[in-house]
């Protein structure tokens, strides 16, 4: 196992402005940013669908690193990651174990969005020790209902973009009425305002080949989530087109003491556009 650091700077309280480093276990580097004050459980961000570390909202990052050591990653072959990318949620959650452990870690807080929230799942299935609490957002089970749908709608929202030459996350994670487009406009250039050392974005054979994990989960045997003992918040917005809403409540449902915050007005970016209500209550969550 190595590790390299690209900075000397002391660890950051700004997402914006956190470096990017890198450890390697198991063949694969793994591209990271960490910020927030040390010690104690960290946070650890599992991203969404051909995400990098640079489609994290700095409004929910940051206010969660005020107290907490955050870290961010990119999963493998995805971004600065090294290696070829996984082509099931199961084999994205061994990386994950892979990669915290590698940092040394046996206790983990995890905050989850979308493909992120299946893998983090999956994670939990298979490490149940590693994770305290779980925070699921934008998210679905396994076997969930129209999950293996995805592909169909992110391949038209792209088209649709590409035609109105917008960023397809307008499009995926917000409404098409007024709000909705002025809370899409407003994150897309959020994810701009880190101007150093951004990550390489996503390649189409990512996409791809996520895109067919995510089908494959849609498809997969029902998860016994029964099972799932750790604290955990779910939330959404109340019109997914993505992972639809009711596979939230689902969720809620199915995992035993859960919480779940569903905002009206909003589609799978949900707790981007309500940024300023959902920080507090995950930041509150975490604490407790």
């Amino acid at each position: 196992m190595t590790t390299t650091d690209t900075s000397n700077r002391p660890i950051d309280t700004s997402y914006a402005t956190a470096p990017t480093r890198t450890i390697t276990a198991a063949g694969v580097t793994f591209a990271y940013r960490e910020l927030g004050p040390k010690g104690g459980i960290p946070v650890v961000f599992f991203v969404h669908l051909a995400a990098t570390l640079d489609n994290w909202d700095p409004r929910i990052v940051d206010p969660i690193a005020k107290d907490h050591h955050v870290i961010t990653f990119d999963n493998r072959g995805v971004g600065a990651s090294t290696g070829e990318v996984a082509d099931s949620v199961e084999a994205m959650a061994d990386d994950a174990y892979t990669f915290i452990t590698a940092l040394g870690f046996d206790t983990i807080d995890v905050f989850s969005f979308s493909l992120g929230g299946m893998v983090a799942q999956a994670l939990v299935a298979k490490h149940p020790e590693l994770v305290r609490k779980l925070v699921l957002t934008g998210t679905g089970p396994a076997g969930g209902k129209d999950i293996d749908k995805v592909a169909g709608i992110t391949y038209w929202d792209i088209l649709r973009a590409t035609l109105t030459r917008s960023d397809p996350k307008e499009f995926l994670f917000f409404n098409r009425n007024a709000t909705g487009k002025a809370a899409g406009k407003a994150f897309v250039k959020r994810l701009q305002e880190r101007t150093v050392d951004r990550d390489a974005p996503a390649t189409v054979k990512v996409l791809q080949t996520q895109l067919k994990a995510i089908k494959k989960w849609g498809r997969s045997a029902p998860a016994d989530l029964s099972k799932l003992t750790q604290p955990t918040l779910i939330a959404n917005g109340d019109n997914d087109r993505m992972v639809p809403s009711v596979l939230s409540e689902d969720l809620h449902r199915r995992i035993t003491g859960s919480e779940l915050v569903i905002y009206t007005d909003s589609g799978h970016g949900g707790i981007f556009q309500y940024h300023d209500r959902f920080a507090p209550v995950a930041v509150e969550f975490l604490a407790r």
